[in-house]
C-alpha cells in the first residue's frame, strides 16, 4: 500500500511541475558542430580570432598522463593559454594530410551539449552551453592516441 502511495505521489509531483526541456533543432547542432569546427581548424590555421569565438573566456581544457614514475599527473590550460598558443602557430604544424576534424555531437539538452573532437593524434571530449545566444565550450578533456611501438 505504501508503494502504491509513493508512486502515485511522485507521478503527481510529475503532472505538477512538468520537465520543460527543448528539443535538439536543427540550428542548434549546426551552431554546435560550427563552434567545435572553429576550435580544431582554428588550431590547425594557427587562427587565434577563430579559436576565441569558440570559447568561453572561463574554459577549463584539461588531460591526464602518467609521469615516468606512473603516477597520475594533470595538465591544465586556460582560454587565454590556448588561445595565445593558437596564434603562436598552435597546429600548423601537423601535415593536413594528418588532420582530422572529426565531429560527433553526443547529446543535447535545453543549453548544454557533449561532443567529441577526433583531431590528428588526439580526442577532445567538449561540454558545450548556451551563453548570451550562442555556443561555447566550456570545458575539454583530452586523450593523447598511445605511442606508437
Amino acid at each position: 500500500m505504501r508503494k502504491r502511495l509513493l508512486i502515485s505521489a511522485i507521478i503527481g509531483v510529475g503532472f505538477l511541475y512538468p520537465t520543460i526541456a527543448r528539443a535538439q533543432s536543427a540550428a542548434d547542432s549546426a551552431a554546435i558542430r560550427a563552434t567545435a569546427l572553429d576550435y580544431i581548424d582554428g588550431w590547425y590555421a594557427a587562427d587565434g580570432p577563430r579559436m576565441e569565438r569558440s570559447l568561453h573566456p572561463e574554459l577549463a581544457k584539461r588531460n591526464v598522463f602518467s609521469d615516468s614514475a606512473g603516477r597520475s599527473r594533470l595538465i591544465q590550460m586556460s582560454a587565454m593559454t590556448l588561445v595565445q598558443s593558437t596564434r603562436m602557430g598552435g597546429g600548423s604544424r601537423i601535415p593536413a594530410a594528418q588532420r582530422s576534424d572529426s565531429v560527433k555531437i553526443l547529446d543535447i539538452f535545453g543549453g548544454a551539449a557533449s561532443v567529441r573532437v577526433r583531431a590528428a593524434t588526439w580526442v577532445d571530449y567538449m561540454h558545450m552551453a548556451r551563453y548570451n545566444g550562442q555556443w561555447r565550450i566550456l570545458n575539454v578533456l583530452w586523450e593523447n592516441e598511445p605511442p606508437k611501438r
